[in-house]
C-alpha cells in the first residue's frame, strides 16, 4: 500500500491557524519535538495543541475526535484530549487537521510504572468505563486479525535477522486460529500502548491519541499489557479485567502485529521507536 506522506513546517502551520482561525493569531507557536509518527504536534499559546497528519493513515482523526471524544470524556477516569476545532486543507497542506486543549504530562515509561500494580488497575478501569460507555456510532469495522496475515507475516520475515521469527509466527497463529470475539461490539482505544499514556506526578494522568477508536474486540486494546506492564502488574491488569485465553491470545496477536510493523517502519530512523518496539516484541516473546 502506497501512504502519501506531507511534513508541515512551522511557517505553513502559522499560516494556516492566522488564514483559519484568527483569533488566534497573536498565541506563540512551537514545535512539539519529538510528536509523533502520525502526527507533526504544535503547542499554539499555552493552553492548545495543533496537529497535523504526517500521512493519509491518519487523515481522519481530526472529525472523529472532535465528533466522539466529548461523549466519551465524562465516563471516563482519566483526562482525554478535548477537541477544540477542526482546521481545512490550505495553503498547500492536504488534509484535515486538528485544535484541542493542551494535556500537560509526560509520556509514560516503563522504568517508572512497569511494575506498578497500581497503574495496571487504573488502566484496566478505564478500559472497563470505556468498554461500558452505551451510545454507538459510525466508525470503521473491526477487522479481523486474519485479514491481516499476509501483511504480518511479510513483517515477521522482515526483521527475523532481530527476533525469532520462528516464534514469533507460532504466536501469530495462535492468535488467527483463536475464537473470535462472540459477544456484543464494546468500545476500544485502538492503539492503547506506552506513548499514548501522559503521566504527572509520577502517576497515569491521561490517555491520548484515539485515532484508532472503534468499536468491536477488546482484544486491540490488550497491547498496554506488552509495552508498559510486566510480571505481576501485568497479571493484575489481565485478572481486572477478567480476559480469557481467546482474548488474551488474539491481543497477544495484536500486539505483534503493530510491534513489528512498527520495528519494520521506523528502527532504522527512529530510536524511541526501536527501543520500544523492541521491548514490545521481547515481552510477547516471554510472556
Amino acid at each position: 500500500m502506497t501512504i502519501e506522506r506531507f511534513e508541515a513546517d512551522e511557517r505553513l502551520v502559522r499560516r494556516l491557524i492566522d488564514s483559519q482561525f484568527p483569533q488566534w493569531e497573536q498565541l506563540t507557536l512551537r514545535r512539539v519535538t519529538p510528536g509523533g509518527s502520525d502526527h507533526v504536534i504544535y503547542r499554539l499559546g499555552s493552553d492548545l495543541s495543533v496537529r497535523l497528519p504526517r500521512h493519509t493513515g491518519a487523515i481522519r482523526q481530526a472529525a472523529k475526535e472532535l465528533h466522539l471524544l466529548p461523549r466519551l470524556a465524562p465516563a471516563l477516569p482519566l483526562s482525554i484530549p478535548e477537541p477544540v476545532a477542526v482546521g481545512e486543507p490550505d495553503l498547500g497542506y492536504p488534509w484535515a487537521w486538528g485544535v484541542s486543549r493542551w494535556l500537560d504530562g509526560a509520556v509514560a515509561r516503563y522504568e517508572e510504572l512497569g511494575d506498578s500494580v497500581e497503574t495496571a488497575l487504573l488502566l484496566a478501569d478505564f478500559l472497563s468505563a470505556l468498554q461500558s460507555v452505551e451510545f454507538t456510532a459510525a466508525v470503521e469495522p473491526d477487522e479481523p486479525l486474519a485479514d491481516h496475515d499476509d501483511q504480518v507475516r511479510a513483517a515477521i520475515a522482515d526483521i527475523a535477522d532481530a527476533f525469532d521469527a520462528r516464534s514469533l509466527l507460532a504466536i501469530w497463529r495462535e492468535a488467527v486460529t483463536a475464537p473470535a470475539w462472540d459477544r456484543p461490539p464494546v468500545w476500544y482505544h485502538g492503539d492503547f500502548h506506552t506513548g499514548n499514556l501522559l503521566t504527572t506526578g509520577g502517576k497515569v494522568s491521561a490517555v491520548i491519541d484515539f485515532g484508532g477508536l472503534g468499536r468491536g474486540d477488546p482484544a486491540r486494546d490488550l497491547m498496554m499489557a506488552f509495552t508498559l506492564l510486566e510480571g505481576r502488574a501485568r497479571r493484575a491488569f489481565r485478572e481486572a479485567l477478567a480476559v480469557d485465553e481467546a482474548t488474551w491470545a488474539r491481543g497477544r496477536g495484536r500486539s505483534l502485529m503493530g510491534g513489528v510493523f512498527a520495528y519494520r517502519a521506523y528502527a532504522a530512523t527512529n530510536p524511541w521507536v526501536k527501543a520500544q518496539t523492541t521491548r514490545q516484541l521481547t515481552a510477547i516473546l516471554s510472556a
